[in-house]
């Protein structure tokens, strides 16, 4: 077994280092999720924790760690007799991303049920993390049934199974540890509202403590062994304090008035919900304790929320996690202490400054009392100066104009701000995909409903149970059964076929051009196409966006799960110039031959948004209009499910849009027409309106 990097070697990541500790001491607050970019040593800590935890005593033999004091009426492998348990470190244990619902809260022993004809249950990961750590890496890209059964789990203290005719419950308690990067995709607030605490990391800026990261890193990694035991000491030093921040916890003494401080921050704060409140309270709690105290300060409470809250305070995706901690402050200050401030308590020994590679600081800073939090803040106004420039000049007030960079494309505008963004209609891919499990098109998945069985294609993944029974049944006799077991061959094993709904790609192709720069237009597009990120965010897709303006056309965000990446990216979009609308498409285009052959079973979906003009060839020539119509049935023969949002307003319409949607293969619909509380019918199925657009231009023609 390799030897882990030492938690107290590493280096700054004060405010993680603190969140794990705390949920070291009570796992009560309800673990951690811990974001940011790469590089940051997030799996590192997260890793290195479970060497500070103390030792557990369990059962002999039990799979599910039942504690010899107080073992589980209702363990699966009990009842247990009184005896004297066994010691062992505690467990972290790892959730891959790719792992099954079987893998995770366990299923019916399989190979049993059918060589002997028992019901036996097959534990699954969370019991193997009962009274340990269970790591999710890159929790967001976890399938969302996981996650729900993950963190139903991680709220009740035990897993539920009820299938295949096995009914089981057992304790599952344990410190759940999530790490992700944002850019790869946000998890829901409803799933960032139950990690107890959430910690924001990012790489020093300072070339001295960078310094420090790569010489700590590569003596590791010449040396684990040797790297560890220059370190065992600190290790020791840590341990034996959160064994005896464990033991103080119960004399912790939550006093009206950081009840109080507790309730109006998360009032002031606008939380949804009580659970903020109960962790900030478990949370306070836990800070005294690894303080040393008896008594909740209201520097504990002010750490706690700037652990706890801000995650909960987002409303939609876009929202930058944080809080304000001018308002944090203030609202603190309205309580005085009731108690009398407690003497200043000596510092705890930290390491010895002349120790190996010490950076001066411990765990939590160094001191006795935590750290104040010191990660990104963000305001809940908006800057001065972006408010001003976007709010105070009328909405049909032109643009200054500003040079531009595109040669014979015409001045460019500066960017408006998008409009509010709204629930958009339903838009799908038409057919049966098998793409990455999401929530916007059909698709063959490995969790959904069963629809039925078949003969399975390389290796059995689901089993259907019932099917492969009756597979096996008329040939029982002639297989000379003579127990209860069933002789069961490979031939009569069935895969279970499930449908449930898959992400796509959704690729936007946005008309940036002078057609679309009138101030309140632009904004109204920004706001649909905000709106359509939105929902992209929601049924778990990838998504792009291009541009086209002047005389090309520009990938401005290569198809990724960070919607807010695209949102930002939309955010600064400038408008200005001719139309290249074949430009778009061909771009496009290409976008997708490249995405297919990354991610064949990802399907996509194009939505072009634009008004239908075209006015520039760009560097191809020809007629611009016969040029974009080329362009649009090429991606309609490549298979392109596509849809056209009609931004063409005023008395008079041209219909350019319906006539691309139509070479395009796909519907139309209008800006009014995209909100799902419209008056339009509602887009179920982009085929459908195929359907129903090719029907109207037979009647049409006739």
């Amino acid at each position: 077994m390799s030897t882990p990097y030492p938690f107290t070697a590493v280096v700054g990541q004060t405010d993680l280092r603190l969140a794990l500790l705390l949920n070291a001491v009570s796992p009560a607050v309800g673990g951690v999720l811990v974001r940011g970019e790469k590089g940051t040593a997030k799996s590192t800590a997260v890793r290195a924790l479970s060497a500070l935890l103390p030792q557990v005593d369990v059962v002999p033999g039990c799979r599910f760690s039942c504690a010899p004091a107080a073992p589980d009426p209702a363990c699966p492998d009990g009842p247990h007799e009184p005896g004297p348990g066994a010691a062992r470190p505690a467990r972290m244990v790892e959730l891959p991303v790719g792992a099954s619902e079987d893998r995770l809260v366990g299923a019916l022993d399989i190979e049993r049920a059918l060589a002997e004809g028992v019901k036996a249950f097959e534990p699954g990961l969370l019991a193997d993390a009962h009274r340990g750590i269970l790591y999710v890496d890159e929790v967001n890209l976890l399938h969302d049934h996981l996650i729900d059964l993950l963190l139903d789990a991680a709220a009740m203290g035990a897993s539920y199974v009820e299938r295949e005719g096995v009914s089981v419950r057992h304790a599952a308690r344990f410190l759940l540890v999530g790490t992700m990067n944002p850019e790869e995709g946000e998890l829901r607030p409803q799933l960032l509202d139950r990690f107890g605490l959430t910690v924001e990391v990012a790489a020093s800026r300072e070339p001295a403590q960078r310094v420090e990261v790569v010489r700590r890193r590569l003596a590791y990694e010449d040396d684990p062994a040797g790297f560890a035991t220059r370190w065992a000491d600190d290790e020791h030093e840590v341990r034996a304090r959160v064994v005896a921040a464990r033991a103080l916890l119960p004399q912790v003494r939550l006093g009206d008035t950081a009840l109080l401080r507790i309730a109006a921050t998360c009032a002031g704060f606008e939380v949804d919900g009580m659970r903020a409140d109960i962790v900030m309270a478990r949370t306070a709690t836990a800070l005294a304790a690894w303080a040393g105290r008896t008594e909740v300060l209201k520097e504990d409470v002010r750490q706690a929320a700037l652990l706890a809250l801000p995650h909960r305070r987002r409303r939609n995706p876009f929202d930058a996690p944080g809080l304000d901690e001018d308002k944090l402050d203030e609202i603190l200050d309205r309580f005085e202490d009731e108690e009398p401030e407690p003497e200043p308590e000596p510092e705890p020994e930290g390491p010895d400054d002349s120790g190996p590679d010490d950076d001066g600081g411990g765990p939590d800073g160094g001191g006795g009392v935590p750290p104040q939090g010191n990660g990104p803040q963000t305001s809940d106004a908006p800057p001065e100066s972006e408010s001003e420039s976007t709010e105070s000049a009328p909405a049909d007030a032109p643009e200054a104009p500003q040079p531009s960079s595109q040669g014979a494309g015409g001045p460019e505008q500066a960017a408006v701000r998008a409009a509010e963004p709204f629930r958009t209609k339903m838009l799908s891919v038409p057919g049966l995909g098998e793409g990455a499990a999401g929530r916007r098109s059909r698709a063959r998945t490995a969790h959904g409903r069963t629809t039925g069985a078949q003969r399975p294609r390389g290796q059995l993944t689901k089993l259907h149970l019932a099917a492969t029974v009756h597979a096996a049944a008329p040939h029982q006799k002639a297989r000379g059964r003579d127990g209860r077991g069933l002789v069961i061959r490979k031939d009569d094993l069935r895969q279970a076929t499930r449908e449930g709904r898959e992400g796509n790609l959704v690729l936007f192709v946005v008309d940036a051009s002078g057609s679309m720069a009138a101030r309140q237009r632009m904004s109204a597009v920004k706001g649909a196409v905000l709106s359509l990120l939105l929902d992209a965010y929601q049924r778990r897709d990838k998504v792009g966006l291009i541009t086209f303006r002047g005389a090309t056309a520009e990938l401005a965000l290569p198809p990724t799960s960070s919607v807010d990446a695209a949102a930002a990216r939309l955010e600064k979009l400038p408008t200005g110039g001719r139309t290249p609308l074949a430009a778009g498409l061909l771009k496009a285009h290409e976008v997708l031959r490249i995405e297919r052959l990354r991610d064949p079973s990802r399907r996509p979906l194009l939505v072009v948004v634009t008004d239908g003009r075209a006015t520039s060839a760009g560097a191809v020539g020809g007629d611009p209009r016969e040029l974009s119509g080329r362009s649009a049935r090429l991606l309609q023969a490549a298979g392109v499910a596509s849809v056209v949002v009609d931004c063409e307003t005023g008395p008079v319409r041209l219909g350019l849009a319906g006539v691309l949607a139509t070479d395009l293969g796909g519907p139309a619909v209008t800006l009014d027409g995209l909100r799902a509380d419209s008056l339009a019918g509602l887009v179920k199925n982009v085929r459908t309106a195929v359907t129903s657009s090719a029907s109207d231009s037979t009647r049409r023609a006739a």
